[in-house]
């Protein structure tokens, strides 16, 4: 039963609006405030589909409780209730967020189509926040080991905030999944992720690519290039194999996160990004430091969280379930009758030594669909899965 919150200073208009939502429909719950500080006070305590809120009041008037809800709970459509002389200031808070505007006294059928269209408003929006939340499944995190458990709980408190993440690991563990997890379930999941695999890129070019370039910067530049830290704004930039970057690179890296902007190669003109930084690798940073290859200063403002992700060899029960996964997917994608591998099967890939980790354990299921049996067994892996 969705609950409407009237936040008015005049009683009279309170005990109309509370009677014609309580008596024309037996579905809302209604609750008053005289004012938007208790009004406020109540947004923060409980759940409420909708605010009915006066313009003019003391203490606290409507534009100033319109701003709160955006900050508190911005989901929460709005309406403001007008007197004849705010009909300008509600138009003004419609720019600035508010649903609609209802004008005193009341018309009994605009009061209850406004109210139902803003709380059928609010559940497309909450509806497109949850479906966004979910991970994609070309990112799912397969496993319950105490491992991925961990991480899991840890992306789900970190992800909402603007921290920065320094995810570690050997190869073919996932971390780009986890990169993936984070900007997901984060408030800028409406904004893009860009991926840049710091490995691949040559070191003369890896400054082009992260911040861009002015024409005439070096001899293929021919024409002015936004970098990736541009192409990330509003939204989230992966640093893949951060620890390959040259020190060059870093030290620019380490100003953009210094001050929110970046400047384009052949430029001194600063260009201003809201960016959050995720990061992964596969060194030893620390050792890295040590031997002068990476920034200390750098690392420091990368590694506000660190998460480890564990290798395919310290969470073998999760094999048996990776495997259902990855055979599910390749008889999918090969249109092939889906194969199942017998216990014995499973209980020999749990005592391989995976040193390419769940990369290799996908190549392998894959390779083991192809020429196993209906299905596949024991015998099958031995012949087929051996390195």
């Amino acid at each position: 039963m969705p609950k409407i919150l009237i936040i008015e200073d005049e009683a009279a208009i309170r005990r109309v609006l509370s009677k014609i939502l309580s008596e024309e429909s037996d579905t809302y719950q209604v609750e008053e405030a005289e004012d938007g500080l208790e009004g406020i006070e109540k947004l923060k305590s409980d759940d409420f589909g909708l605010v009915l809120c006066d313009i003019k009041m003391p203490k606290m008037d409507g534009v100033e409780v319109l701003e709160a809800v955006k900050l508190i709970k911005p989901e929460i459509p709005v309406v403001m209730i007008s007197g004849h002389g705010d009909l300008d200031t509600a138009v003004n808070t419609m720019r600035l967020g508010a649903f609609d505007y209802i004008s005193k006294p009341p018309d009994l059928n605009r009061l209850l189509n406004t109210v139902r269209n803003a709380l059928d408003r609010k559940e497309l929006v909450v509806e497109n926040k949850r479906l966004k939340k979910k991970v994609s499944k070309k990112y799912e995190m397969i496993g319950e080991s105490d491992g991925v458990v961990q991480i899991k709980s840890m992306i789900e408190k970190v992800a909402p905030t603007e921290a920065r993440v320094l995810i570690t690991g050997p190869n073919g563990t996932g971390k780009e999944i986890v990169a993936h997890w984070l900007h997901q379930k984060s408030d800028r999941s409406n904004g893009p992720l860009i991926e840049v695999n710091c490995a691949a890129i040559p070191s003369e070019l890896i400054e082009s690519e992260l911040f861009g370039h002015v024409k005439g910067a070096f001899t293929s530049a021919n024409k002015d290039r936004a970098g990736k830290f541009e192409a990330a704004n509003s939204g989230t930039i992966f640093l893949d194999e951060v620890g390959d970057m040259s020190l060059s690179a870093q030290a620019k890296v380490l100003r953009a996160l210094q001050e929110n902007s970046v400047q384009r190669v052949g430029s001194d003109k600063d260009i201003k990004v809201d960016v959050r930084v995720i990061a992964a690798t596969n060194k030893d940073l620390k050792k890295e430091i040590e031997e002068g290859r990476f920034r200390e200063d750098l690392y420091h403002r990368l590694a506000v969280i660190l998460i480890q992700v564990p290798a395919l060899n310290d969470r073998r029960e999760d094999i048996p379930l990776l495997v259902e996964h990855f055979a599910a997917k390749i008889t999918n994608e090969q249109g092939i009758s889906k194969k199942s591998f017998s216990s014995k099967a499973l209980k020999l890939l749990q005592e391989y030594d995976w040193t390419g980790n769940i990369r290799e354990l996908r190549n392998v299921v894959e390779r083991l669909i192809i020429l196993g049996g209906s299905e596949v067994s024991e015998t099958d892996v031995k012949l087929f899965a051996s390195k």
